[in-house]
């Protein structure tokens, strides 16, 4: 793998921060929802912690984010002009996350559910593939450590709407909408024209990069394995990711009953916050040293070891530190994948789609999910489920530590 150094056309610190806050309401759309306000909901409409539901919830809105995210990159591809789709996504899973706190019954619910997914993906798939038309390789690496601010973002606004004495029940997802809106719109408007012109063209070569080239160093196309690994180490990565995401309420409420719903959302963010500055120093060491893999490996391998500790906890202290080594190594692997991701993809013209068949990594673990829960935990518990997901971790770090790279 050949990775050039050029700095040609780097993004301001400003444009950087903006879009880390637009991803970042990308996550608030979604993260106080599928973690704590969903559960909530059905626990109210069903009268129990039903997991079962959940996992029905989960899996048909998976299904639905899937197909959409990739048409709506293909759509964006096609026109040539993403923040159009990035709009009339925010506009439409906004007024459908208020209509699911209304929903009267699980299919209702489920069918918000799955509606919502479409106008997220409507804004979440251009969003991102837009990053890839903005900002150059040389800053791939501090892009995706920027991201590590998006779900941490995510987790403080479910901590945040949880707070009982701060926002009534009923408006929660009311303060959920105006929050993502506020964090969204900045780079809209004010990132226009920055689309750099040598990102749109196939071999994504700069001035700089093809005078280089003529010195016979080639920005190379990444041979297919090396976007397979990529593929399937991100995938076993989020297997763990979307059961912890889905299910980590009803976890601790088993080994401590009554655990609050704002004491996880607690957790969750500030694990979440402190992945943020350590996401962008890993980020800028790979910028660095022309080592972009590397701290994707090391992190696959740490989140082998808190679900280690997690599956052998038998309190809640225990359960939590796990947790906490899981959750920041994940967090870090999963933005600076994401930005690496950007690097290696083949065709700019076709970025939109094939960030949409990457985003698969995101959401098939949530198909895959439910139905690993449902087999292991009723006979097993919590301990068969997350050693499978630490043997998936150490695989991933397996597939990534193997990608050859050459300078």
């Amino acid at each position: 793998m050949t990775f050039s150094k050029a700095a040609d056309d780097r993004q301001p610190v400003w444009f950087l921060i903006l879009f880390a806050l637009a991803a970042g309401g990308g996550a608030v759309a979604y993260v106080p929802l599928l973690t704590v306000l969903l559960p909530l909901k059905i626990t109210a409409m069903m009268g129990t912690e039903d997991v079962p539901t959940l996992a029905r919830v989960t899996f048909f809105g998976a299904v639905i984010a899937s197909l959409a995210n990739i048409a709506f990159g293909m759509l964006s591809d096609r026109s040539k002009n993403r923040i159009p789709w990035i709009l009339a996504g925010l506009i439409l899973s906004s007024t459908l996350l208020l209509a699911i706190g209304c929903a009267a019954s699980i299919v209702e619910l489920i069918m918000l559910v799955m509606a919502w997914q479409v106008g997220l993906n409507m804004m979440l798939g251009p969003l991102l593939a837009w990053a890839g038309d903005c900002f150059p390789d040389g800053q791939k690496g501090v892009l995706g450590g920027a991201l590590a601010l998006a779900p941490a973002l995510g987790g403080l606004a479910g901590a945040l709407v949880t707070i009982e004495a701060l926002v009534d029940p009923q408006y929660r997802l009311g303060l959920v909408v105006v929050i993502v809106a506020t964090m969204v719109l900045p780079a809209v408007v004010f990132g226009r024209g920055r689309v750099r012109a040598h990102l749109m063209r196939d071999d994504g070569a700069s001035s700089a990069e093809v005078a280089e080239n003529t010195a016979g160093h080639a920005r190379q196309e990444q041979p297919k394995s090396t976007l397979v690994r990529m593929w399937l180490a991100r995938f076993l990565v989020q297997i763990s990711e979307a059961g912890l995401f889905a299910f980590l309420l009803f976890w601790l409420r088993s080994l401590s009953a009554g655990f609050h719903e704002n004491t996880v959302a607690n957790i969750f963010g500030a694990v979440l916050v402190v992945s943020v500055p350590l996401a962008l120093l890993a980020g800028r060491w790979s910028d660095r040293h022309g080592r972009p893999i590397a701290p994707l490996a090391v992190c696959a391998g740490l989140s082998a070891i808190g679900l280690l500790i997690m599956a052998v906890s038998g309190g809640i202290e225990w359960a939590i530190a796990g947790y906490i080594v899981f959750g920041i190594a994940a967090s870090i692997f999963l933005s600076l994948h994401t930005g690496q991701t950007l690097r290696v993809l083949p065709k700019a013209r076709h970025r939109g789609r094939d960030m949409g068949v990457f985003n698969l990594t995101n959401t098939v673990p949530s198909l895959v999910m439910p139905w690993l829960t449902l087999t292991l935990v009723p006979g097993f518990g919590f301990t068969a489920l997350f050693a499978l997901f630490a043997g998936f971790a150490v695989l991933a770090a397996g597939l990534l530590a193997t990608i050859p790279v050459r300078q």
